[in-house]
């Protein structure tokens, strides 16, 4: 989908064979990336399998610039993994991916969308913020890892 202010980027789903694009990006972008864990081309072909119509790219031309991945668990979506290239930035393509991916998962029946952003991340609190988020949930985050590529 183009935007209709001209805006020459196209969002639309991702492809397997944007992964390579996706990967530079998120380095790029100063997103962490696990290559041979969760961020790797089996993981994340496996990953685009289970939601194909919410991992989305925002491409400029042929180039992916802007990335979001959208899951769920069937009661609760989640915005994972939104990157947009530094010389993109500032021109609205992390609302419309942020948009797309809400639309995507409404469509799949998800009427509750979260998202977990780092606390010095103040670029993404904004645009979430700018989005309609808000951050009333007092939480604590706890993971446990079994590997550290993971």
């Amino acid at each position: 989908m183009r935007s209709m202010d001209n805006n020459p980027i196209e969002i639309r789903p991702a492809t397997a064979s944007d992964y390579d694009g996706i990967a530079v990006l998120w380095l790029v972008a100063g997103l962490p990336v696990k290559p041979h864990g969760r961020d790797g081309r089996a993981s994340f072909v496996e990953q685009l399998r289970r939601f194909p119509t919410c991992y989305l790219v925002a491409c400029d031309r042929d180039r992916v610039v802007g990335v979001v991945l959208g899951t769920h668990d069937q009661r609760k979506g989640w915005i994972n993994r939104l990157a947009v290239d530094p010389g993109f930035r500032r021109r609205g393509i992390a609302a419309r991916l942020i948009t797309a991916c809400e639309e995507a998962l409404r469509a799949e029946g998800i009427e509750i969308i979260a998202a977990l952003i780092e606390e010095d991340n103040e670029s993404s609190i904004h645009t979430f913020e700018c989005s309609g988020y808000r951050n009333d949930v007092p939480a604590r985050y706890f993971r446990k890892r079994f590997r550290e590529d993971i």
